[in-house]
């Protein structure tokens, strides 16, 4: 995590912003995540610029999930990014989470990206682990809130 990048994101009127915690839209994010995890298997083989641009919106979404649950706002990809990494250094996500996230969104725009086809398979059983994993957080999340446990 970049403290500089953090507190420049804290200054931008569309950067990282404390925000209410919003489980519907947390819930509808993730729901985002779930539907583009379909898209992307239905386009595999047809189109290797949104296969990418959708691996990268797939992450995004699940992370900006979370960030609804917790109550941070920010409409600043980078922003988001380096938000990640903070909650990988609280393991609040796993690491490589932020790293993966970064590597796909560069991926996604650059003007001509080449995939090998094998290597998809593996991609889409990584983001459903991936949309698992961050759905069980938000869940664990929501039963802390639940039980009242604020530890």
């Amino acid at each position: 995590m970049d403290v500089k990048k953090l507190k420049w994101c804290c200054k931008q009127s569309a950067g990282l912003k404390i925000d209410t915690p919003n489980d519907n839209l947390a819930k509808e994010y993730l729901q985002s995540a779930e539907e583009t995890l379909s898209i992307l298997q239905d386009i595999k083989g047809k189109s290797n610029m949104w296969l990418a641009t959708t691996k990268y919106y797939c992450e995004y979404f699940s992370i900006y999930a979370l960030l609804q649950k917790i109550g941070i706002k920010c409409e600043i990809h980078d922003c988001t990014i380096e938000i990640a990494k903070l909650l990988e250094e609280i393991q609040v996500i796993p690491n490589g989470y932020s790293k993966k996230l970064e590597e796909d969104k560069e991926q996604a725009f650059q003007e001509t990206i080449q995939f090998n086809r094998w290597f998809w398979a593996k991609e889409v059983k990584e983001l459903n682990e991936y949309l698992k994993k961050q759905s069980e957080i938000k869940n664990s999340i929501m039963e802390e809130d639940k039980n009242g446990d604020k530890s």
